[in-house]
């Protein structure tokens, strides 16, 4: 082979390669569903640079209702290689921009536990049934309000392999119970956050082991509540809340649940 033909091979090989990562990309897709009457609208994540099938994350969002922060969340468990839906508690078009209204939507959302467990089970199965997902592999991470929620999923015992909570309430009517829960749960949260005192978190542990759950627990001493929201604080400071962002808190916090889905998805 000459030089000439050779640095053509090369070349060539290199248009190649170049047009491959090309059709590797990020793909989303929003998705309306019902639930008896009602309408929901969920955001999809995956990135075709991986092949086959891969574990599903559901993401809960904020009690803010399903904004962009969840929807960024998704896109970035994508480029590890996961297919993540951000699903919609609310439903549709039902998005706070004021903590009053914020509040109304979360109480009208947790007042029929049932009611919730059937739309969190409805988006678990859209999950599961998608073309990329291997739907024997799935976990869920909640934030704030969708915190509270993925742990009460794995107490009332819905098939997870594992649930994160960021920044969420810890106490809760419903209880953790011995052989019921099927997920391993990790829980973030902050050392100064005035929504999860420490007796929560004290409580949290206490239940979690008399019930025999593999349970992580970090606490950052001087987070608040929100802390994984690069937004949080221009909140706080619109509508005086006692909330902040926490770059190092959410960057230990994410490396903690990428390391823990490695974790359980490789078993």
């Amino acid at each position: 082979m000459t030089r000439l033909t050779a640095l053509a091979s090369a070349a060539t090989l290199a248009m190649a390669l170049i047009g491959q990562q090309a059709t590797a990309a990020m793909k989303t897709e929003t998705i309306e569903y019902r639930i008896g009457d009602e309408t929901f609208s969920g955001f999809m994540a995956w990135d075709d640079e991986f092949d086959g099938k891969r574990p599903g994350i559901l993401l809960v969002h904020e009690w803010w209702g399903h904004n962009e922060f969840v929807r960024e969340q998704a896109k970035k468990l994508a480029k590890e290689g996961y297919t993540a839906f951000a699903l919609d508690m609310y439903g549709k078009g039902k998005l706070a921009e004021h903590p009053d209204t914020a509040k109304q939507f979360m109480q009208e959302a947790t007042s029929n536990f049932e009611q919730l467990k059937e739309r969190f089970l409805a988006a678990k199965g859209l999950l599961e049934e998608h073309d990329t997902v291997d739907g024997s592999k799935i976990a869920a991470q909640g934030y704030c309000f969708g915190g509270a929620v993925v742990l009460n999923m794995a107490r009332s015992g819905v098939d997870l392999d594992g649930v994160v909570s960021y920044h969420g309430s810890l106490a809760s009517p419903i209880k953790a119970e011995p052989d019921k829960v099927k997920a391993r749960v990790q829980v973030y949260t902050g050392g100064a956050d005035q929504m999860v005192p420490p007796e929560q978190v004290a409580g949290l542990v206490e239940e979690m082991q008399l019930a025999g759950v593999d349970l992580t627990l970090v606490t950052f001493p001087d987070a608040l509540h929100s802390f994984t929201n690069p937004g949080a604080d221009k909140i706080a400071e619109q509508f005086g809340l006692p909330i902040g962002y926490d770059k190092n808190a959410a960057m230990r916090s994410w490396q903690g649940t990428l390391d823990f889905y490695n974790a359980i998805f490789s078993q």
